[in-house]
């Protein structure tokens, strides 16, 4: 892994849980999002799992820069051994700009932000799936666009940071489309949310695909100008 690539992201990582308020939350988003383990994470680290769990947590006091970037090299040292399958998608998006047809929208949460909060401002309704989960971004997307524009590799930029987010997919006919995208693609998000139709036109094939990625998703009928200010007014 080039030497200036694996800095710049190691950087990255490191200031978000630093100057995080809740750091052991930042902490775990970072963990989560190369899909690392406690256990293994802590093995590397040789520190019990259960230190681990207790920054993550916050009953431990919040780690120093220091241990941070213990932390954070571990993160990318796991992963390289690997072959840094993560670092390479969040390589990508150092240097990567968003076309304005394709991604209407992104953020990216430092804290955890429950999925009942924001179906709640959007106005979804549940397809399948739970909203007993927490997500870390959003992505708004013109589905169409992504689908026709956007190769297999571009298609994993609409992540951000994190695959611990919910993909909200607009202007949508079946929402068959978006799910045998993502279907074919490595990475898969927490949640989908199918913009401008009801749950009773959604395509069968929809909730047994999501299904099968553990994906929930949702619809709703808001108008996505007002989805987006609605997003970017919450005080999350």
């Amino acid at each position: 892994m080039k030497s200036g690539l694996r800095h710049q992201l190691a950087e990255k990582m490191a200031g978000e849980i630093t100057l995080s308020d809740s750091p052991g939350k930042a902490l775990k988003k970072w963990r989560m999002s190369f899909a690392i383990p406690q256990a293994t994470l802590s093995e590397h680290l040789d520190v019990s799992p259960s230190v681990i769990s207790d920054y993550e947590s916050g009953r431990r006091k919040s780690p120093g820069t220091a241990v941070v970037g213990k932390i954070v090299d571990s993160i990318l040292s796991i992963d390289e051994a690997n072959g840094g399958k993560y670092i390479k998608k969040f390589a990508k998006l150092l240097y990567s700009d968003f076309d304005d047809d394709v991604i209407y929208d992104m953020h990216d949460y430092p804290t955890p932000v429950t999925l009942q909060a924001l179906a709640q401002a959007i106005g979804c309704t549940t397809l399948c799936g739970s909203l007993d989960i927490s997500i870390f971004g959003y992505t708004v997307i013109n589905s169409i666009n992504a689908i026709t524009q956007l190769s297999s590799n571009e298609f994993n930029r609409i992540y951000g940071w994190s695959t611990e987010r919910a993909l909200i997919f607009t202007d949508v006919s079946s929402g068959k489309s978006p799910m045998v995208a993502i279907r074919v693609t490595p990475f898969k998000p927490r949640c989908v949310v199918l913009q401008g139709i009801e749950p009773s036109k959604v395509h069968p094939l929809v909730p047994k695909m999501a299904e099968k990625d553990r994906i929930t998703v949702l619809c709703t009928m808001t108008d996505i100008d007002r989805i987006i200010s609605v997003l970017r007014d919450e005080p999350w």
